[in-house]
């Protein structure tokens, strides 16, 4: 009888996983685990079985469709999946930007979450190809919005076709903030469609520096549209719980291996002020020549007004509290 029971439990509980999992598109382990009230390597055990009957398909960190290297979650879905990490992800990100840049900020629902960080931020000009970014920044004092043409893609309201592409020819910023649906050290950041991989490469090709904006439930996934490689990452901007498998960590390392800059954004705290960085170490000479975001010494970093060496002033910020180091080097070591 016991057998019986934990067998109708289990039976149950697949097939919530499931019903969330059509639902959203994509759903991370830890949400999965929350809302069917279990642990997480309960779930990933379930997860396992289903995608054994090839009802869906496993990804570092969560479960999503089968064909998931073709398919999209909308936009609706998309807001509901890893809301604080993406918001955690905006933070440190936005801690990036300083009075009077110009920037490239892609489509995508962590670069809404930016764009309403970047609201305070004045004296700056924004380019960008979505209407979700250029709607929060629309009454922002001070912020300059200048948007691509091209054709209205509804599922992620970005403007996408060979007019947002032209109308990013001969512009030059210091940094592009993009997202996307997978990122690996072999391949670097991908999409899954065709039309929006071709613009965010245009919006790359505008800057000095690439930002990529990813939660965890992306590190590990490859998905069909490459849009850029990993050398051509210079800084990784993503959650903490990126660091809590042996597997994203691992990808976290071969990502430092090839010159990306690491930094992990830690969850918010109850009744804290701003976000502390939590860093990655990597190579002394990533693609930008300098070291990773941080705090040290005057002159180390961002936080300490120099570092990057890209054709734009150094940021001009107070220095953020001091990182604590997450990883050193190589994954599994301390």
């Amino acid at each position: 009888m016991h057998v019986t029971v934990c067998f109708v439990f289990a039976a149950e509980r697949r097939q919530l996983i499931l019903e969330m999992v059509r639902a959203n598109g994509a759903v991370s382990l830890r949400e999965l685990a929350r809302v069917v009230q279990t642990s997480e390597v309960t779930v990933r055990r379930d997860v396992r079985a289903l995608e054994a009957e090839g009802l869906l398909d496993r990804r570092h960190g969560g479960a999503v469709l089968p064909g998931g290297l073709s398919r999209e979650p909308g936009y609706p879905q998309k807001t509901h999946l890893a809301a604080a990490e993406k918001s955690a992800i905006a933070d440190l990100a936005a801690s990036m930007v300083a009075e009077g840049d110009a920037i490239v900020v892609g489509a995508g629902t962590t670069a809404q979450e930016l764009a309403r960080r970047l609201a305070r931020v004045p004296g700056l000009t924004v380019v960008t190809n979505s209407l979700l970014v250029a709607q929060v920044l629309a009454h922002a004092n001070r912020v300059e919005v200048v948007m691509t043409g091209g054709t209205l893609r509804g599922s992620n309201y970005a403007l996408v076709g060979s007019g947002a592409e032209q109308s990013l020819q001969g512009l030059r910023v210091s940094r592009a903030f993009v997202s996307g649906s997978g990122l690996t050290a072999e391949r670097g950041l991908s999409t899954t469609n065709m039309l929006s991989a071709s613009v965010d490469r245009a919006l790359v090709a505008a800057a000095a520096e690439v930002v990529v904006l990813a939660d965890h439930g992306k590190l590990g996934s490859d998905t069909m549209f490459q849009t850029v490689a990993t050398e051509g990452i210079a800084y990784l901007v993503t959650d903490e719980a990126a660091t809590a498998t042996e597997h994203a960590v691992r990808e976290l390392d071969a990502l430092a291996d090839r010159g990306v800059q690491v930094c992990v954004a830690p969850a918010a705290q109850s009744g804290s002020g701003a976000l502390p960085l939590v860093m990655m170490p990597t190579h002394p000479a990533g693609p930008v020549g300098g070291p990773a975001i941080g705090s040290g010494p005057a002159g180390s970093g961002p936080a300490g007004g120099a570092g990057l060496r890209g054709p734009f002033p150094a940021q001009r910020r107070s220095p953020a509290p001091a990182p604590t180091p997450v990883l050193r080097g190589r994954a599994g070591t301390a």
